[in-house]
């Protein structure tokens, strides 16, 4: 099998990485007080050494009290923090890494009385409900500038490129989805409209990181809520959402799929990530259940699955030789097997670990 396609160079900008593997975004939960102790330093450090070309840290929380539901979720915003992921940073680059941090918001995905600031109401773009808040002009104002400090914060401690989450239900996401955006003034609205909160953000992210610093926008038509959801029913439609979304500083497009291989469309084979580059002209992480589906691990690597044959490294293998995207973002099987990347490259493919989900909590 012919894997060079997962090892070709991909340049944007600063951000210069040796292959096309991005490590996905996981929450771990494993940050006491939101501070990423050594351990997350060397378990960082483990997928670089593996080969993994980009690292995308665990989603981290920015400086909103309801940001969180869990106070060990990583925050990316108190000093002590701050001071982790800059060791987090020296780990990835000694042993020849890129990273980049995720920066989220949870919006009212949050349960109330959960996190750091259990007292904190849930905040989203909703009218208030019971526990939940929703945000005034003030708030939305505050909540931007907290991204754009966090972005900030990311260049100074020498991360290569920054994520911002505006996917599976969070914050962000709630302005963009109809199912969750239930306001009437100028954060509300159509399709078109409802983009305003994404393009400010990016808007100010980018003011604070400057132009050259790369900025990744990771969004998806899935919710946690709704695995149905969908934010565009036509590539018309998607192009209408992120063309506004694209134009206010976005370098590169992190569309998260649940499956890779699945057209998004009735009139092509495109996956989202490849309508995503098509539509807006920016380069597009893909990523869904890379060596997951079909009955076995294994078996579906080395293309013998009966489960789901389209979801074979070889139909990856020729995704990207078509360039329909740029970067894939692997994410369980590198819980299990920092080692992935060279043990692909190598042919290693019987070397390769399962994903045990009963072992979840202790793959480090």
């Amino acid at each position: 099998m012919d894997v060079s396609p997962l090892f070709r160079p991909f340049r944007l900008g600063s951000l210069d990485l040796p292959n096309r593997i991005v490590m996905a975004p996981m929450t771990r939960r494993f940050s006491p007080g939101g501070v990423p102790t050594q351990e997350v330093a060397d378990y960082y450090r483990r997928r670089a050494e593996g080969g993994v070309g980009l690292i995308i840290t665990e989603g981290t929380t920015i400086g909103r009290p309801a940001a969180s539901n869990d106070a060990a979720i990583p925050n990316f915003h108190a000093p002590d923090s701050l001071k982790g992921w800059g060791r987090v940073v020296s780990e990835v680059h000694a042993a020849g890494g890129r990273i980049a941090p995720q920066l989220w918001h949870q919006g009212f995905a949050r349960n109330p009385g959960t996190g750091p600031h259990p007292d904190v109401p849930s905040e989203g773009p909703v009218d208030k409900i019971a526990d939940f808040q929703g945000m005034s002009d003030a708030d939305i104002a505050d909540t931007i500038g907290a991204f754009a400090r966090a972005a900030a914060a990311a260049r100074a401690l020498g991360f290569d490129a920054v994520e911002l989450h505006g996917a599976h239900g969070y914050l962000i996401d709630q302005f963009l989805w109809a199912g969750s955006n239930t306001r009437t003034d100028i954060y509300g609205g159509d399709a078109i409209e409802r983009t305003r909160f994404a393009v400010e953000v990016v808007r100010a992210v980018r003011e604070a990181i400057g132009t050259d610093f790369p900025m990744i926008f990771r969004y998806s038509q899935w919710k946690q809520q709704d695995y149905g959801a969908r934010l565009a029913e036509t590539p018309e439609a998607l192009e209408q959402l992120l063309a506004p979304i694209a134009d206010a500083g976005v370098d590169i497009f992190h569309a998260s799929t649940r499956r890779f291989w699945e057209p998004e469309f009735p009139e092509s084979d495109l996956n989202l990530a490849g309508w995503t580059r098509k539509l807006t002209g920016r380069a597009t992480i893909s990523v869904g259940s890379v060596g997951l589906a079909g009955a076995d691990f294994i078996e579906q690597l080395r293309g013998q699955s009966t489960g789901a044959p389209v979801g074979t490294l070889d139909n990856l293998l020729k995704r990207l030789s078509a360039d329909e995207f740029d970067l894939i973002a692997v994410g369980r099987a590198l819980l299990s097997d920092p080692a992935w990347p060279k043990k692909v490259r190598s042919g290693q493919l019987d070397m390769l670990l399962p994903f045990d989900k009963a072992q979840f909590a202790s793959l480090v």
